[in-house]
């Protein structure tokens, strides 16, 4: 079938005047795409699998999961009653906290279930997360490509390998980064956030509900997390980006479209609630003390982090952090050998799938790349601005290492590497960047396992693995007992010194315990 040309190079997508035998080809394409973007990023993460919770996670997976396993709706009620505490310490995020309540009760849910340990069914949701982002990422840039309906063609080139791409920037870059600590929560913010922008762009007709929806969802944004700050300035991007380079609006056409009067709707929403609760925090917060994390700074520095976190995504860079505890050559070993034949047959089947879609004219792929920079602007701007980033990264450390902004800036990056390869291409190249694409995801799976490997030997997680264990596999005897006081008496002692955190675990551990069983975690032991 020959595909129609815009003018100045642009592509027009098929539309509802496909045949019968298009459409149901087209279909068969997109199951296709949706199995790579389940499947590629799950080879690639599952080295993690045994990695040890760490951080906030080694308390919450037992305090949340306990708190709300039963009572899962009080994970409504009981951020909104600590919400006062969290605001006057500058970090009010009621539904971001309300969506990690629910993905650590997951957790639990998912252990108590399959009788796993917490940790590793921690790092099935990470996974779990990983794969809705690389659905999201492919909705949205076919939301921005795409002129007819959505699936009722074949997809674009670009969605044959954007699943390839995005899945080799899911690498273990060090212990903030956002493949081992809280990925669930910042993966999905992210993939709400391109779900916004995608829906924003693809609206043809504004209807009342859309308004009301919009406002509200504008509002609800100001109060996840720092991430979904930015669905409504991506949204605002991809409209203006899509009715530019892909449908040719202009002027006051492209400004009255349905989309922009959405993404004006989305921001009147976004503004007020998020100026209300920035005013109030600086009135807690102009004397200090208030949380570390949030801090944010606007000086010389946050010039130089900006690019730097701009280019962090870079899995090669990535691939230095994830490995730089490992001994020996980390390139070599069974996993890596299984993980590169994996992701291989799955490349040579979609080497076949690549002469049956269409690729995108030179102006649509501008639009997608113009529109994925502004996503890794956005992403990298939280980490310019944090004090956190500011005092404890170093700069190799920025160029390197993960932290909650490489969940925007990794997807971002690569399909912004994708669309500018597919533009300075000839599509004779495409099967090569296939291949490109491949390689980095069985390298990015070969580091996953060289720090899954380094993390292993450390005394603290096999520690915090032993106690996962103990909690998965409650046993309801006097040894299991035994043996859980034991575990609890060695982690007080490791956090000697720190009474705060001594209480937090006990008192996490018998959330757990209670939830799980009715009984302490360790009943009438010393602690």
């Amino acid at each position: 079938m020959t595909l129609p040309q815009q003018s100045a190079g642009r592509d027009i997508s098929p539309s509802s005047a496909d045949s019968p035998a298009d459409e149901a080809a087209g279909r068969g394409l997109w199951g296709h795409v949706l199995r790579r973007c389940v499947l590629v990023p799950l080879i690639v993460l599952t080295p993690l699998l045994g990695v040890a919770p760490r951080g906030d996670h080694r308390f919450n997976i037992y305090w949340h999961g306990g708190m709300f396993l039963d009572h899962p709706l009080r994970i409504v009620s009981h951020t909104i009653g600590t919400g006062e505490t969290y605001l006057r310490l500058g970090n009010f995020r009621p539904l971001g906290r309300m969506l990690e309540k629910a993905l650590d009760t997951l957790v639990l849910v998912g252990a108590e279930q399959l009788h796993l340990s917490p940790a590793i069914m921690l790092r099935v949701v990470t996974a779990g997360a990983a794969v809705l982002l690389t659905l999201a990422l492919v909705i949205f840039a076919e939301s921005l490509l795409t002129r007819g309906p959505l699936f009722g063609s074949a997809p674009s080139l670009v969605a044959l390998l954007l699943p390839y791409a995005v899945a080799g920037a899911f690498v273990a870059a060090g212990r903030n980064s956002t493949t081992t600590l809280f990925g669930g929560l910042y993966l999905s913010t992210t993939a709400v956030v391109l779900l916004v922008a995608a829906a924003t762009c693809r609206l043809e007709r504004l209807r009342w509900w859309h308004a009301v929806l919009a406002v509200t969802t504008g509002g609800a944004l100001a109060v996840v997390n720092e991430p979904a700050y930015f669905a409504v300035p991506l949204a605002t991007v991809a409209v203006l980006v899509r009715g530019w380079f892909v449908t040719g609006r202009r002027g006051r056409d492209l400004l009255r479209s349905a989309g922009v009067r959405l993404a004006v709707l989305l921001w009147a929403g976004f503004l007020p609630v998020f100026g209300i609760v920035r005013w109030i925090i600086r009135g807690y917060c102009a004397d200090g003390g208030c949380y570390h994390g949030s801090d944010i700074a606007v000086d010389g520095r946050s010039l130089l982090i900006m690019p730097a976190r701009m280019l962090a995504w870079l899995p090669p860079a990535q691939w230095e952090a994830a490995t730089a505890k490992t001994p020996g050559d980390w390139l070599w070993g069974v996993v890596p050998l299984v993980g590169l034949g994996l992701i291989a047959l799955l490349g040579l089947r979609t080497i076949k799938a690549l002469k049956r879609v269409k690729r995108p004219g030179a102006g649509s792929l501008t639009g997608l790349a113009i529109a994925a920079a502004a996503l890794l602007v956005f992403g990298a701007l939280p980490a310019a601005l944090s004090v956190e980033v500011h005092d404890y990264f170093d700069m190799r450390a920025l160029l390197t290492e993960g932290w909650r902004d490489s969940a925007v800036t990794a997807p971002a990056g690569m399909l912004l590497a994708l669309a500018v390869a597919l533009l300075i291409t000839r599509r004779s190249f495409v099967p090569v960047l296939l291949g490109v694409f491949v390689m980095c995801a069985a390298v990015s799976a070969t580091a996953n396992r060289a720090y899954a490997d380094a993390s292993a030997s450390w005394a603290s997680s096999q520690l915090d693995n032993r106690i996962a264990q103990s909690v998965g596999g409650f046993e309801r005897s006097t040894a299991g007992n035994a043996r859980r006081c034991a575990l609890l008496t060695e982690a007080l002692r490791e956090l000697s010194g720190e009474p705060a955190r001594q209480k937090r675990l006990t008192e996490s551990l018998d959330a757990a315990a209670h939830a799980l069983a009715g009984v302490p975690y360790c009943a009438g032991g010393s602690r």
